[in-house]
């Protein structure tokens, strides 16, 4: 029996901005084979911005696919680890109500939405000495 304060998220059929029927907006991308993480970034948060401009308030649930982009790091390169361990969590997570990803599933954000989401997206170069690179776990129970 489905959880009755969870609300049932159902990915759109296609990538943009979509009204529900239960007054939520689900926000879904498909990042492309040839799209760079910067690409991708920036077409996100645009969807983002867009649903708030839209739909102002409304609980929003982002989704997201990967074409291409295969790897080591749990299925994908680099930069689409990265892009969904880090960025969507550090960026895109707090402007949503729930969010899915090819290497999380679904996820209900624990804070409460916010919907001051910024006029633009600034994207700096990546200057930790690790940038581009999966670091192995070193913690208790790595292998």
């Amino acid at each position: 029996m489905a959880d009755p304060f969870v609300p049932p998220y159902a990915k759109p059929d296609d990538p943009g901005v979509h009204m529900g029927f239960d007054n939520t907006v689900a926000v879904y991308y498909v990042v492309g084979a040839a799209e760079t993480f910067e690409e991708a970034a920036v077409g996100v948060f645009d969807l983002v911005r867009d649903a708030q401009a839209r739909f102002p308030g409304w609980p929003r649930s982002f989704y997201l696919d990967v074409q291409g982009h295969e790897g080591e790091a749990a299925g994908f390169d680099a930069d689409f680890y990265e892009f969904q361990q880090d960025f969507l969590f550090s960026t895109i997570a707090p402007f949503v109500t729930a969010l899915e990803t090819p290497i999380t599933g679904p996820l209900l954000n624990p804070n409460p939405q916010r919907d001051d989401v910024p006029d633009r997206l600034n994207i700096g170069p990546d200057v930790r000495p690790h940038a581009g690179r999966v670091l192995p776990d070193h913690g208790p129970g790595a292998a």
